[in-house]
């Protein structure tokens, strides 16, 4: 591959994912497709078409022109929206179909990452008509297509990859958005810090700590009277926070240290998916 150095990782972590997901889907029947999955009102068959979908944005191919229905309760914001219609338009496509497209899709895919010589910071098309950095890009192609294999793997019964390229991908991805999470909308006081253990496949520890200002951020070491510690398994970490299953869910899986209405506030703010 010819990329830039600084998103070989995200070109690597997301090839890992979807050849993954492809190996997945390729025996599957035709009932298999409609399984639901974690992702919330996405099938499997759903789950791939977005990832196909993605792709071809990616590729730069025109979006498909098309009306969703109208009774699609799920799809409450423009973002939702925009994300649906390349769901939608795949909705009544076979098994063959499916996995035929997904395959041409990726090899279009590989030859433009050999063929990649664009910087990182070349400004690409992004959803919604906005633009973004081609490393924002492929970060997040990284992360949602290794979010999108764990969907299928829970909705196949076929677990693994928790620690793949993509899952440390992930964990830096979901690690940005918790300053947010503790300080902002869980509104942890000023002065104050919050520990999140996570053990299993991908194991960390990280202090969010929040300024006499009330901003929050994040790091490494260890915060000697935190008022909230929570302990977690990766898993679960994942889950939660890309909206896959509620706090309530899963509270045997979490161990709450200290504050328990702030540590609900926190768990209920968990989810920093669109």
């Amino acid at each position: 591959m010819t990329v830039h150095p600084s998103l070989q990782n995200y070109a690597d972590a997301w090839t890992h994912a979807i050849e993954a997901i492809a190996e997945l889907v390729q025996p599957l029947v035709e009932g298999e497709w409609n399984r639901a999955t974690p992702c919330p009102a996405w099938s499997v068959r759903d789950v791939v078409s977005h990832v196909i979908g993605m792709e071809t944005e990616m590729l730069g191919d025109p979006r498909p022109i098309h009306t969703l229905p109208r009774d699609l309760y799920h799809v409450k914001n423009d973002f939702a929206r925009y994300m649906e219609m390349q769901v939608d338009v795949r909705r009544h496509h076979t098994a063959p179909e499916m996995t035929s497209e997904l395959e041409y899709t990726m090899i279009r895919r590989a030859r433009q990452l050999r063929n990649e010589t664009r910087a990182p910071d070349t400004m690409v098309r992004a959803p919604l008509g906005a633009e973004q950095t081609l490393e924002v890009a492929m970060r997040i192609r990284a992360f949602d297509t290794w979010v999108h294999e764990q969907d299928l793997r829970y909705a196949l019964n076929q677990p693994g990859n928790l620690d793949s390229p993509g899952a440390h991908i992930t964990r830096d991805v979901l690690l940005e958005a918790l300053p947010k999470v503790v300080a902002k909308d869980a509104g942890a006081p000023p002065n104050s810090a919050v520990v999140i253990d996570v053990s299993g496949p991908v194991e960390f520890l990280r202090t969010v700590r929040v300024n006499a200002d009330g901003r929050g951020s994040v790091d490494g070491s260890p915060s000697l009277g935190p008022i909230v510690t929570l302990a977690l398994d990766w898993e679960t970490y994942y889950r939660l926070a890309c909206g896959r299953v509620r706090p309530a869910a899963v509270a045997d899986r979490v161990k709450i240290d200290g504050d328990q209405e702030l540590a609900a506030a926190i768990l209920r703010a968990f989810d920093v998916t669109p």
